[in-house]
């Protein structure tokens, strides 16, 4: 597998976020969402602005350097590389916005977080020159800090659409309390008869073919969506295997033997390595395609595929290594625990079935006869 380099281009400052998150890793997990500090890191590293189109101030990054930004930072705290990831991928849907959606959005730049609860629910009606919401929206990763939350709903036509809502117009409802990615505060926000202008919408449509009102277009979003949610955790995955190979390095067994001789101890390490490193380079040629954009019909239809089987990988990965530490692994603040529940929640996401994927990659090799041979 080739993977093909981008031009030299922004990166997220990820060295210094994982610092503060590392630090600050358990503090955020008993919190159920982001440290302030963790919050101003990521602020000012440039996640939120990495995808925001130059036109607006943004780096107009490349999805490489958010997958490897984002999966370092998963190295030292999930749900810390998920809000950035999120933060990111959030700042490139609202490109979507007509020209005077974007410009007030950004209007004091592009360094503002945004978050997002996209699926469709709530109610929705027609208003002179806009729309009326009203409703719940959950699982708003990072809404407590964001300053607008994207929010999806049908359109009193049937019409799947986003609005993008200021903070001061929805209440944050403290609803997030999941065992794996605990820091993520993917709260839900509560809307009453909120009028939302006809410029801060845009149809899903839109969204899934990279059509935007200026600039140059956008890869149809399944191309890049799922990414959004195995990279943080591709971190979280390397991270487990360090420290769990640091630890059996100098473990005796109940036998009173070395674990670093026993053969079961080497594969378990060997396989879960093995497995990390399928999912990276997996991930590494979707974000490079997107990255060159003009996307065929089979990278299309394979790269949702490559994000489900890259959680897949990852989920198995942690298993071996969570078994292979024994009791030690399995203490409430050991990192390893933390990762096997960070990874298995990711890859838990609608985002990221094997299932549908499958479906879609298969149908289109079965008509089109193409061979997947990238």
């Amino acid at each position: 597998m080739t993977i093909v380099e981008p031009a030299v281009a922004p990166t997220p400052r990820a060295t210094g976020v994982g610092i503060v998150a590392a630090r600050l890793a358990d503090r955020t997990e008993s919190a159920r969402t982001l440290p302030d500090d963790v919050v101003a890191a990521l602020r000012g590293a440039g996640f939120a602005r990495h995808l925001v189109p130059a036109r607006w101030g943004g780096a107009g990054g490349t999805y490489i350097a958010l997958l490897r930004a984002v999966a370092e930072v998963g190295e030292s705290c999930a749900s810390t590389a998920w809000n950035a990831a999120v933060h990111a991928i959030v700042g490139r849907m609202a490109a979507h916005l007509p020209a005077a959606g974007c410009a007030e959005i950004w209007d004091d730049g592009p360094n503002e977080l945004l978050a997002g609860s996209i699926a469709p629910t709530g109610q929705v009606s027609r208003s002179t020159s806009g729309y009326r919401l009203t409703g719940t929206w959950p699982f708003a990763s990072g809404v407590d800090h964001s300053a607008w939350t994207l929010l999806g709903a049908l359109t009193p036509e049937r019409e799947y659409r986003f609005f993008m809502v200021p903070r001061a117009h929805y209440r944050v409802l403290k609803t997030w309390d999941n065992v794996g990615l605990a820091g993520t505060g993917s709260n839900a926000v509560e809307l009453e008869d909120v009028y939302v202008p006809e410029h801060l919408t845009a149809a899903h449509s839109d969204l899934m073919a990279g059509k935007v009102d200026v600039g140059r277009p956008l890869v149809p979003f399944k191309a890049v969506n799922g990414l959004t949610f195995v990279a943080p955790v591709l971190g979280a995955a390397r991270s487990a295997l360090r420290i769990s190979a640091e630890r059996l390095a100098v473990k005796t067994e109940v036998n009173g033997k070395q674990a670093r001789a026993n053969p079961a101890v080497q594969t378990a390490l060997a396989r879960a390595g093995t497995e990390i490193d399928s999912a990276q380079l997996l991930l590494e040629r979707a974000a490079s395609t997107a990255d060159r954009g003009a996307l065929t019909d089979l990278e299309l239809s394979r790269t949702p595929r490559d994000f489900a089987f890259a959680a897949e990988l990852l989920g198995s990965a942690v298993d071996r290594l969570f078994r292979a530490g024994g009791a030690r692994s399995q203490h409430a603040h050991h990192p390893v625990q933390r990762a096997w529940r960070d990874v298995n929640c990711a890859a838990g996401h609608a985002v990221l079935q094997f299932g549908p994927a499958a479906g879609v990659f298969a149908t289109h090799l079965m008509e089109n006869g193409e061979h997947d041979d990238a």
